[in-house]
């Protein structure tokens, strides 16, 4: 089979680019799973608020583009004859080869690691897995990484019924979202409701002998399994808890030859054009390498808001366009409970490790006009570089969604505008939607900073 475009990866951003080009060009989209997921929603299946069938895109995203969707793992890939092979035995051409293969947990290669009862939390697998488990006697679970996707884990999890531990190195949850200051808001939530948090602390090995038993920590912790009874996991294991690593991924590139495109720890280097150091090889979303916007320096990025545009980006080149990536601005949001949190560009710590002098304002006001009964409370931060005065990034946290507001500092962000231009914003009220016309929080957070300037 002979292709003119072939992508290997059908997450976001094979969906995106089939949906663009696949009815201009001959194109495969090559994916391994039986449905492309969407993985942020996976936390929400665990605690029974969605079906996971709601959480199966359709094939028809990209059938109906017209599109070929080939179901199997590319094995190994060929860049001198064009070729990848599929399940080690159907070959297939290319004359453009797109490489969208994202990113798998990471699970640092401690004792233990390879327990049953200790798994990532990326794929439908380990979805069905941890599913399985709940429904046979589950009782306690370690959650490992308070970052958003952990902490939407762990409250699922205590919905379940466990009895849930939260364990992460940094000194607070959300440690590349927000600053200490938003931060503790979460914190107090989640011990509030019941999850053990433990930070500052490492895991050292995990002990038994075919499941987790004993959990060790560095600080001389030891989270012990055995007191509850054992569970019975998909293959029949006893199960008597679950360990769950939630920190971080990395780019899937294992069936990549060695030595042939350029990759760093971050994934495979692209341009902003997302060509590699390979004519006619592209890649883009989770398994690429790329810069921060702000920084222009090599950034993490493994988001399906970062996959999506970088896609867009190819597929208009592909089609004869000239467009370029500028950058993850990485804006991002969660729920802790009762609150919503999120943050866009640079905290206030890596602000000041890339050499940046900032200054940081505050509004505090609420969701609706103070006289409404359903106002909730609602928090802003935004950061500014001293001398320049440009807006290099934002925290929001708020009994309602924030996805709005995060959104409009990664724009202020994206345009380079200054504090002063966020003075000058022209915004609306409406006794249920805003505080009072005569406040706004992201012009009085701004104004705060013109202030102290």
């Amino acid at each position: 089979m002979m292709y003119d475009i072939v992508v290997i990866g059908g997450g976001p951003a094979g969906i995106t680019l089939a949906k663009r080009l696949g009815n201009k060009y001959k194109m495969a989209i090559v994916r391994p799973e039986d449905h492309s997921l969407i993985y942020c929603a996976m936390p929400y299946v665990v605690e029974d608020l969605i079906n996971e069938e709601k959480c199966f895109k359709k094939d028809e995203l990209v059938t109906d583009s017209g599109a070929n969707l080939i179901r199997g793992t590319v094995t190994s890939v060929d860049f001198d004859k064009n070729e990848v092979v599929i399940n080690n035995q159907t070959p297939v051409t290319y004359r453009k080869l797109v490489i969208a293969t994202g990113a798998v947990p990471f699970i640092p290669p401690i004792e233990g690691s390879n327990l049953d009862g200790v798994m990532g939390f990326k794929t439908q697998a380990d979805l069905e897995k941890i599913q399985s488990l709940l429904k046979n006697g589950l009782k306690r679970a370690v959650v490992i990484g308070a970052g958003a996707i952990g902490i939407e884990l762990a409250q699922a999890l205590k919905h379940k019924g466990l009895d849930v531990s939260l364990v992460d190195m940094a000194s607070q949850v959300l440690p590349n979202l927000v600053g200490i200051d938003f931060a503790q808001k979460a914190a107090e939530e989640l011990s509030k409701n019941g999850i053990h948090l433990m930070l500052n602390s490492r895991v050292e090995k995990i002990t038994g002998k075919t499941y987790a038993n004993e959990l060790h920590l560095d600080n001389g912790e030891v989270i012990y399994f055995g007191d509850y009874a054992p569970c019975s996991g998909n293959n029949n294991e006893t199960v008597k808890g679950l360990v769950v690593f939630a920190t971080g991924v990395v780019p899937e590139l294992s069936f990549l030859p060695k030595g042939v495109l350029n990759t760093n720890r971050g994934g495979i280097v692209v341009n902003e054009r997302m060509e590699t150091n390979l004519p006619n090889v592209y890649a883009v979303g989770d398994c690429a390498d790329f810069k921060g916007f702000i920084t222009q320096e090599s950034a993490p990025g493994k988001l399906a808001t970062n996959a999506v545009p970088m896609a867009m980006v190819l597929a208009n080149n592909l089609l004869g366009n000239n467009s370029s990536y500028k950058g993850f601005i990485n804006g991002a949001a969660t729920k802790v409970y009762d609150y919503y949190i999120g943050g866009t560009g640079l905290s206030a710590a890596a602000a000041l490790k890339e050499g940046f002098e900032i200054v940081k304002g505050y509004s505090q006001l609420t969701t609706q006009f103070p006289i409404m009964p359903g106002k909730k409370e609602l928090r802003v931060k935004i950061l500014a570089e001293k001398n320049s005065k440009q807006i290099i990034g934002g925290q929001v946290i708020s009994g309602e969604p924030v996805t709005n507001l995060i959104d409009l500092i990664s724009f202020a962000i994206q345009k380079g505008a200054t504090v002063n231009d966020l003075i000058e914003l022209s915004y609306s009220a409406q006794p249920y939607q805003s505080f009072y016309p005569a406040g706004n929080a992201i012009v009085m957070a701004a104004e705060n900073i013109a202030n102290k300037i």
